[in-house]
C-alpha cells in the first residue's frame, strides 16, 4: 500500500471519495477517508469511510445492510481525490434514494428543453433497470421479465424487433419511435441481465467508426 503516501490528506487526515456504481457510472455519494478507513478498505474489500460528524471509522452499510464493496480504486491527478468503483447493495443514500445527488435545480418541465445525449440517456435507463434487479418492485413488468429468466427476455427482444420492422414498412414515424423505445427498453434489460454494459457497446461502435 505505498501508493497510500502518495495521496495528499487534508490537515484532518481526510481525503474525500467519490463512491460511482462500477456498472453504470452512476456518482452514488461523497464522504471521507483517512489512512485507516483507506487500509480496511483494501483489505476487506469493503468500504470504510470515516465520519466527521461522529470522529469515528464508518463501514458503510453496518447498519442498514447497504454495503459498498469495492471493484476498482483509483486516485487524480493530484493526488487528493480517490475515485472508488463499487458494487452498491441496494441504495447508497441514507433517505433510501439510489444516490446521494437526486436533488436538481432544474425543474422537470425545464429540464425537458435541454439536449440530452443518447448515452447518457440509455446509461440512465441502465441505472433504473439494474436498481429493479437488486431491489425488486411488486407488480413490476421489469421484475416479471427477471423472474421469468433469460428466454423470456430474448423472446421479448425478438418480437419487438419485428415490431420495428412492421412500423418501419407501415412508414409511420410515431409508430417507429414507439416501437424502437419499446425495443431499446428490452435490449436494456437483456444487458443488465448478463451484466453487460453501454460503455462496452459504445467502445465496440465507437471500433466500427475507424472502418
Amino acid at each position: 500500500m505505498e501508493f497510500i503516501n502518495e495521496l495528499k490528506f487534508n490537515d484532518n487526515g481526510l481525503i474525500p471519495a467519490i463512491a460511482q456504481d462500477y456498472l453504470t457510472g452512476e456518482v452514488l455519494i461523497l464522504a471521507y477517508m483517512n489512512k485507516e478507513s483507506l487500509k480496511l478498505t483494501i483489505d476487506t474489500g469493503k468500504i470504510h469511510y470515516f465520519s466527521r460528524s461522529r470522529n469515528k471509522l464508518w463501514l458503510k452499510g453496518e447498519t442498514s445492510g447497504n454495503f459498498q464493496y469495492l471493484k476498482q480504486l483509483s486516485y487524480d491527478c493530484d493526488g487528493d481525490t480517490l475515485l472508488l468503483k463499487v458494487e452498491q447493495v441496494g441504495p447508497a443514500c441514507h433517505t433510501g434514494s439510489r444516490s446521494c445527488f437526486y436533488n436538481s435545480p432544474i425543474k422537470q418541465t425545464d429540464s425537458a428543453k435541454l439536449p440530452q445525449s443518447i448515452p447518457s440517456a440509455l446509461e440512465e435507463l441502465y441505472s433504473i433497470i439494474w436498481d429493479r434487479k437488486i431491489n425488486p418492485k411488486e407488480g413490476s413488468y421489469t421484475n416479471y421479465l427477471f423472474n421469468k429468466g433469460l428466454d423470456k427476455i430474448l423472446k421479448k427482444v425478438g418480437e419487438e424487433s419485428a415490431e420495428v420492422v412492421i412500423a418501419a414498412k407501415n412508414q409511420s414515424e410515431e409508430e417507429i419511435c414507439y416501437e424502437t423505445a419499446d425495443l431499446l427498453y428490452h435490449l436494456t434489460v437483456l444487458l443488465v441481465e448478463r451484466e453487460i454494459t453501454f460503455d462496452k457497446i459504445f467502445r465496440k461502435l465507437k471500433e466500427r467508426q475507424k472502418v
